[in-house]
């Protein structure tokens, strides 16, 4: 039911008589179904054709457009319609009437009461030929006027419903881990810090740690779809200080293979799911085509990933690289599309000394981990590994690395207790959208984006 935001008689909102009241209001999309009976649609005017004898105003719901025509006259609903603005909120009452000529969906809606909600001011801070900060400064109304843009929102709901699903189907536990941290997460670098009733305190990084803690605890499996913060001036396309993550960490396990099964299956899950929903949409917004991958995906050991580049697919970048920049990942997956048909691309067994200190080591090659990357139209959207379980080693690797373990020692603790072994994987929500969609900056896949340069809206 939608009521008036003002006062009926309020001049800021006119409306004629035997207005809508408390009719029930019918959405645009509804509107086939609802040939030839009296309805209501609230939304905002999209585009006004005022002409000497017709009315012809195009209102716009989250669903559709709608034409409401209306003939000229000497009456009080055409001075209504004379009176509206581009994106003014307005609720119409009248009969839905089938018409060819008309070329949305061949119907129309003949008024018989307007009330104006909200007039909007003119003229409009951004048209179609906006760029894309002028948008984001005016990111309600770009969502608005853009079905593109609020397309997004759906896939990623339903994108995250699907991952719900198939992590509870696998006995995962949904957590809610802290954001405000006492000393900071995983490293002291790219850290928001922050007044604490006199003294500091720190945004998360990651939920890595009390992920690890959960299962310490004896939780076999949890996930958590939360902010992630940090403090990186990164200025790329792909980069933001806040984003959404989704943490996955799994006890138990026999080896990081497990982790990597269950990322690949609960990915083709929620696609499948993303595809039945919205593939249609999504390829008349976007012009692509929603791909459910086959699993299991393929792997590629970050050896044999530096071979290949350097030698078949030419890639030479400044220095002697030992991780992957954006050019080699989008190198390194198209040769994979090519070769194998797959969007998607495991990077695995990257070297310790570009690791964190938490990540296992396998057996005889303490200069490497069990972890990995997932590329995705070569788009790193996910990084993961088995953990290091055993307190002792992971001490010993942490002062490897020139790290003082006095601020660890609530983590260190949860493995002085017989932590099992365990692994897991974080992966970036935006950037999952941006593979999906094809879309060209982080920024799109956002609600709001939040980067160095940008604190508002």
């Amino acid at each position: 039911m939608i009521h008036p935001t003002t006062h009926p008689e309020s001049p800021e909102s006119p409306k004629s008589p035997g207005g809508a009241g408390g009719a029930e209001r019918t959405l645009v999309a509804e509107l086939a179904e609802r040939i030839g009976r009296r309805v209501t649609v609230a939304g905002w005017v999209q585009t006004l054709r005022l002409q000497s004898t017709m009315q012809f105003v195009l209102v716009r719901d989250h669903t559709g457009v709608v034409q409401v025509t209306h003939r000229k006259g000497a009456d009080e609903l055409t001075a209504l319609l004379e009176g509206l603005t581009t994106e003014s909120a307005v609720r119409i009452t009248g009969r839905v009437v089938a018409n060819p000529v008309v070329k949305l969906g061949g119907l129309e809606l003949l008024p018989e009461s307007v009330e104006l909600l909200n007039r909007a001011a003119g003229p409009l801070p951004i048209d179609e030929h906006s760029g894309p900060e002028p948008r984001l400064d005016w990111r309600f109304l770009d969502l608005r006027r853009r079905p593109a843009a609020r397309l997004v929102f759906a896939v990623q709901s339903t994108f995250e419903q699907g991952m719900r699903e198939y992590a509870y189907g696998a006995g995962c536990t949904e957590l809610h881990t802290p954001k405000l941290m006492g000393t900071a997460s995983e490293s002291g670098a790219e850290v928001f810090r922050l007044d604490y009733f006199g003294g500091s305190a720190y945004l998360a990084q990651s939920p890595q740690f009390y992920k690890q803690m959960a299962i310490a605890g004896g939780i076999d499996r949890v996930f958590e779809i939360g902010p992630v913060f940090r403090a990186e001036p990164s200025y790329t396309s792909r980069h933001a200080t806040e984003f959404t993550g989704v943490d996955v960490e799994l006890g138990w396990i026999e080896d990081v293979e497990q982790v990597q099964r269950f990322e690949e299956e609960m990915i083709a899950h929620a696609l499948a799911l993303v595809a039945e929903r919205h593939g249609e949409q999504i390829r008349e917004q976007y012009g692509v085509e929603v791909r459910v991958p086959s699993t299991p995906f393929p792997r590629v050991t970050m050896e044999q990933a530096q071979q290949l580049l350097r030698g078949e697919l030419g890639w030479d970048p400044e220095g002697a690289k030992v991780d992957l920049d954006p050019e080699g990942e989008r190198a390194l997956s198209a040769h994979i599309l090519r070769e194998t048909g797959h969007e998607f691309v495991f990077v695995t067994h990257y070297p310790a000394s570009i690791r964190p200190f938490y990540h296992a080591r396998p057996a005889g090659r303490p200069d490497l981990t069990l972890s990995f990357d997932l590329l995705w139209n070569g788009l790193e959207v996910t990084t993961g590994a088995q953990r290091e379980h055993r307190y002792e080693v992971l001490v010993e690797q942490a002062a490897e690395k020139g790290m003082d373990t006095a601020p660890l020692t609530d983590y260190l603790n949860c493995f002085r207790f017989g932590c099992p072994p365990h692994g897991g994987f974080g992966m970036g929500l935006g950037r999952m959208l941006m593979a999906l969609l094809g879309l060209g900056s982080l920024r799109e896949a956002v609600f709001l984006f939040r980067g160095p340069n940008r604190l508002t809206p």
